[in-house]
């Protein structure tokens, strides 16, 4: 005897070798024993044999019309044999039986099971829902297809141009566009965007950069919606009695910062720090500061920027040459022969600039050498000569290096041949750390910095500081509204205050020591949930914002290797040693791995050989040339300076 049954999901037979009441002892056709369910027996047949039976069932399965058997079936429950009896007008042979469990088990969206057996039909509109369902996947999966191959011939299907990016860098992955371009990128080894580019979506490295970042950060664009005119104070406000002259970079707009210098009668110097004022024009929860908000920064790339503020709000309140426009200042009476405060006071008030004057205009002249030995032709100089003294005494003060000399700012300018897609010429310059004046500026800034958050803590009102209380791993610069030191800087209090055109915490700051300076009451609280908001969003805002633009940095000083004519050629590009396997570019902020370096002390200075660059993954191969000099004696570690404000006036 042979039986027939169910087992694991599927159905199987054997030759009956032993049988109980609970269960039979089998042996399949190729000769494996087993011990099977009496309860997973369907039916007992003696002929054909058990290879036979199978591929009949089988054979007679697939014969069976599987609507015709739906519509005969009986719209309650029913077994196979009662089903059969309809179907194939007798009373099913064990053949018949089997093809028939076969072919209702095979169907489950016709044919729901329930029992040893048993069966119910599918309602109509089940069945109808089901096989459209079906029919739909067979679409999708048909035309997924068709985009995988035309992605794969770097052919960008027409019904996926309009959400290129968004599939690019924003995608959702149950989609068959995104499913097909998985595919595309397994079957051509290249990453999505190359491919993407390949296929026509993007025009460059540049671009994809660029768009990631938009879209992710920039959705609705980069421009700003109707807003109010900003309210620009009256002529009630005082004016300071001195006219300001501003340092920034050629390309700085947003001019935030300005000074004066004043001798006194007893001797003294008043040294006045201008900071402009926009939070006199519009108020926190203002359509405008909902705009800023939203930003958290100014965000900075080589050849363009997208600012914080709308262009007529920073052009109401940027301290531009020829115009007298509102401000905070800090003036500090100076002592002369030590640099010494003697007394500070802060003013809301406007001013009178008289120059904006530029870092690529005089670098060159206001040089230690020229300051030491009065040489030189440029404006504000003897101004500028004063501060270059008070910038030294705070930095001893301090007791910090306001930027390590070893390291350089640099500065990217891009003739544009196609903007869109990255194309121009590029120049990199570069400005030392820690030259005259970058310490002016960066210590001006410090100084108003640490004073402004030491008025807003000694007045009981709430800030956002910049603190450092630790060394090591747990001295990380973090934001917080309690006020705490910054030892990094070696001042007690620290908050952000000298940037409000371009930095959120700056404006919210600005706000907050305003109020205490009118004698009204800050807008912000300590536990403000708008200001612990404005803190986590700023950190986010700032951390992204700072990734692209070095990605962007990168791109460009990967242009300038190639249009220098150092890729791939016999051109030497010196290097400075940072760790094993790692240097950096001289003349460009640029850290890369050097195959074949040897091992070589930090500080050491090599010449290498550019051999390629891959735009796309903003890398670059370079070898060892050869060894220009070993380490120094003494080598100044990075870590060893923190200058939250060395980037103050760049642009």
């Amino acid at each position: 005897m042979n039986v027939f049954y169910e087992e694991d999901g599927g159905f199987k037979v054997g030759a009956v070798l032993s049988e109980n009441d609970a269960s039979y002892q089998v042996e399949a056709a190729h000769g494996k024993r087993s011990k099977i369910k009496a309860a997973n027996v369907l039916l007992k047949f003696e002929t054909p044999g058990l290879t036979a039976f199978m591929a009949g069932a089988e054979e007679g399965a697939g014969a069976i019309d599987l609507g015709f058997l739906w519509e005969v079936a009986p719209k309650e429950e029913f077994g196979y044999a009662e089903l059969g009896a309809d179907y194939f007008g007798h009373a099913p042979s064990s053949i018949e039986g089997a093809a028939l469990l076969m072919r209702l088990h095979g169907a489950p969206m016709y044919f729901y099971k329930k029992g040893k057996g048993r069966y119910k039909a599918a309602p109509e509109e089940s069945l109808k829902a089901a096989l459209a369902s079906v029919e739909r996947k067979k679409r999708e999966a048909e035309l997924q297809a068709e985009y995988t191959a035309q992605l794969s011939r770097f052919e960008l299907p027409e019904a996926l141009k309009a959400g290129a990016l968004q599939l690019l860098y924003k995608p959702d992955k149950q989609t068959i566009a995104y499913k097909a371009l998985e595919a595309a990128c397994a079957a051509t080894g290249l990453a999505a965007p190359l491919l993407m580019h390949r296929a026509g979506a993007l025009a460059s490295p540049y671009e994809h950069y660029l768009k990631r970042f938009l879209l992710e950060h920039f959705p609705r664009g980069t421009g700003f919606p109707l807003h109010p005119t900003p309210t620009l104070p009256g002529d009630d406000l005082p004016l300071a009695p001195a006219q300001a002259f501003s340092i920034d970079d050629v390309s700085t707009t947003e001019i935030d910062d300005a000074f004066t210098v004043q001798k006194l009668v007893n001797g003294r110097v008043r040294v006045g720090i201008h900071i402009a004022a926009p939070a006199l024009g519009f108020a926190p929860e203002s359509e405008i500061d909902a705009l800023a908000h939203d930003r958290m920064s100014t965000v900075y790339m080589p050849g363009d920027k997208i600012t914080m503020l709308p262009d007529d709000v920073v052009e109401a309140y940027t301290l531009a040459e020829g115009r007298t426009v509102p401000c905070v200042s800090l003036y500090v009476d100076v002592e002369p022969a030590d640099g010494a405060i003697a007394a500070e006071e802060s003013k809301i008030e406007r001013i009178k600039v008289a120059a904006n004057l530029r870092h690529n205009q005089l670098d060159e002249l206001v040089t230690e050498e020229n300051l030491a030995a009065n040489a030189g032709d440029y404006a504000f100089k003897e101004e500028i000569a004063f501060l270059w003294k008070f910038a030294n005494a705070l930095e001893t003060g301090r007791g910090r290096p306001s930027a390590n000399a070893n390291f350089h700012d640099f500065n990217f300018h891009i003739d544009w041949q196609n903007q869109a897609a990255g194309e121009g010429t590029i120049a990199i310059t570069e400005r030392r750390r820690g030259a005259p004046l970058d310490k002016i500026v960066s210590e001006l800034m410090i100084l108003a910095n640490r004073t402004w958050g030491k008025l807003l803590a000694d007045k009981g009102a709430a800030g956002i500081y910049r603190v450092k209380t630790g060394v090591g791993p747990a001295g990380k610069v973090r934001m917080t509204s309690i006020p705490a030191p910054h030892i990094g800087l070696g001042v007690t209090h620290y908050a952000w205050s000298s940037s409000p055109l371009r930095r959120y915490v700056d404006l919210v700051n600005q706000w907050q020591f305003l109020a205490v300076l009118s004698g009204g009451r800050p807008p912000f609280g300590a536990k403000s949930e708008m200001l612990l908001a404005a803190i986590a969003a700023f950190d986010a805002a700032y951390m992204a914002y700072a990734d692209f633009q070095d990605n962007l940095e990168r791109y460009w000083c990967l242009q300038w290797l190639s249009q220098q004519g150092y890729v791939g050629s016999d051109k030497i590009l010196a290097a400075t040693v940072l760790r094993e396997g790692l240097v950096r570019l001289d003349h460009l902020p640029l850290v890369t791995a050097v195959a074949g370096l040897p091992a070589l002390e930090r500080g050491a200075r090599v010449d290498l050989r550019i051999t390629g660059v891959d735009f796309w993954a903003l890398s670059l191969e370079a070898l060892f040339a050869g060894l220009i000099a070993p380490a120094p004696a003494a080598v100044i570690q990075p870590e060893a300076v923190e200058n939250e404000d060395a980037a103050e006036n760049a642009d």
